[in-house]
């Protein structure tokens, strides 16, 4: 099944005494209108709607009433209401502000009905005259494929059950690296990973980045309506990928004429689209723990695969024995901040990275995870180069910290620098990065 966790989180929503309307967030192509079909067919009446279709779309822009608007839809497409469960789907919903407004109707007029919209993010967010309802529908994130959701597509149940057995994971952990680099290399793309499942050929999937490119730069030109922003957002498209994984300065980004005000407005529209995440400095070494602003961010696009692709680096992929010795371990940190967010189904859920007030130790990532704020470096080699998750510990009430690396799952039991605290460093193989609620609820116990 595609993408059986989101399936999953869309039954709960469904079944909920508490349910609202519901709006699918993502990128384009990650999936929304394939997974919302799939999980049509759990219900009696599914009716849906695709609002670049005029005949749909004009279907909002009358003065009905909710009962008269759904016995509408089934007319228009032609269904026979039958006794049970309905679902109606609003695709491209973004085309209509008369259907947006018309979510909150739903959910006071017909909560019996399960209402989801979904459309291009990158198309809402310009057109600042669409917006939704507040305190009226709820919002589920849509993100690329996990690596999970990756070895399903590829029929790898037998790793999959040692993604849940941590401790015994050793047994297949040749077979379950190898498979996470062809992820790496790939990445999560739904349609992507469909052809690769079907072909096993890297190279026949050129066709399918390219196209995905394309459209993200097509959106840019049909909905940004100021030319020089126009301008600037192709240039992060055309050229960003190349930063992934970076420190990034947005003043003259990669060597531009465009001012830090242009950039950072750019950016932030290409946030909120969800292709993109720029990933702040915090100094603070528990929770609450916000981004520092002011400070350099690092840039996260949406898919590992397409940065390999649009940087021109899945050679150096392919012929790699550890993906910590390629783009100076770059893609490994991209990657694993993809499965950390990968974790969280939250629109609202950013990253972070940690450094100390004197900015003389980095942590790569910082997770948080029960209120709990957890460091985690991406690292091979011996434990005493782990100096800034060292510092971390040092700074924080946590005594866990987090190694991911390419060799086998361990916890060793050590003391921070100068034998100053004692703390518990899980090594986590990069495979295992989306289990990480089960391993740390794990270490609790023991």
């Amino acid at each position: 099944m595609f993408k059986r966790e989101i399936i999953e989180q869309l039954r709960q929503w469904a079944a909920s005494e508490y349910r609202k309307p519901l709006i699918m967030r993502g990128a384009r192509q990650v999936g929304k209108t394939t997974v919302v079909n799939q999980f049509g067919k759990e219900f009696t009446n599914y009716l849906y709607l695709n609002l670049e279709r005029p005949e749909h779309a004009t279907l909002f822009n009358r003065e009905l009433s909710t009962d008269d608007l759904v016995n509408m839809i089934f007319g228009v497409l032609g269904k026979v209401k039958r006794k049970g469960n309905t679902l109606i789907f609003i695709d491209e919903i973004q085309n209509s502000p008369q259907a947006i407004a018309r979510l909150r109707y739903f959910y006071e007029d017909r909560p019996d009905l399960h209402v989801i919209g979904a459309g291009s993010l990158l198309e809402n967010i310009v057109d600042m005259k669409v917006s939704f309802p507040v305190g009226r529908v709820q919002y589920l994130a849509v993100r690329p494929c996990s690596f999970r959701e990756f070895a399903q597509a590829l029929g790898r149940d037998d790793i999959l059950h040692f993604l849940d057995d941590p401790e015994h994971s050793d047994v297949v952990h040749a077979q379950a690296m190898a498979l996470f680099n062809q992820y790496v290399i790939v990445g999560g793309m739904p349609e992507v990973v469909a052809a690769y499942a079907k072909r096993r050929d890297v190279l026949r999937l050129n066709t399918f980045y390219e196209t995905l490119l394309q459209a993200y730069r097509d959106d840019i030109e049909k909905y940004v309506s100021r030319n020089k922003m126009a301008q600037v957002v192709r240039f992060i498209i055309d050229n960003g990928w190349m930063q992934a994984g970076n420190t990034i300065r947005l003043g003259n980004f990669m060597e531009s004429q465009y001012r830090s005000q242009e950039v950072g407005e750019a950016f932030r529209l290409l946030e909120r689209a969800m292709l993109l995440e720029l990933v702040y400095p915090t100094t603070s070494a528990q929770m609450p723990a916000t981004g520092e602003l002011k400070r350099s961010p690092k840039l996260m696009w949406l898919d590992t695969g397409l940065v390999n692709y649009a940087a021109g680096v899945r050679r150096d992929l392919i012929g790699a024995n550890d993906i910590l010795d390629v783009w100076r371990g770059r893609i490994a940190e991209h990657v694993v901040a993809q499965e950390i967010l990968a974790l969280s189904n939250k629109v609202s859920e950013r990253r972070m990275f940690w450094v100390n007030s004197h900015h003389s130790a980095e942590v790569d990532l910082v997770w948080n995870y029960n209120s709990r704020l957890y460091p985690i470096e991406v690292k091979n080699g011996h434990n005493s180069r782990l100096r800034s998750l060292h510092a971390f510990i040092d700074a924080a009430p946590v005594d866990v910290g987090i190694r991911v690396w390419s060799g086998e799952f361990s916890i060793d039991q050590l003391h921070t620098a100068g034998k100053r605290k004692p703390f518990t460093l899980v090594n986590v193989p990069f495979y295992l990065v989306g289990s990480l609620p089960r391993i740390m609820d794990m270490v609790a116990e023991q």
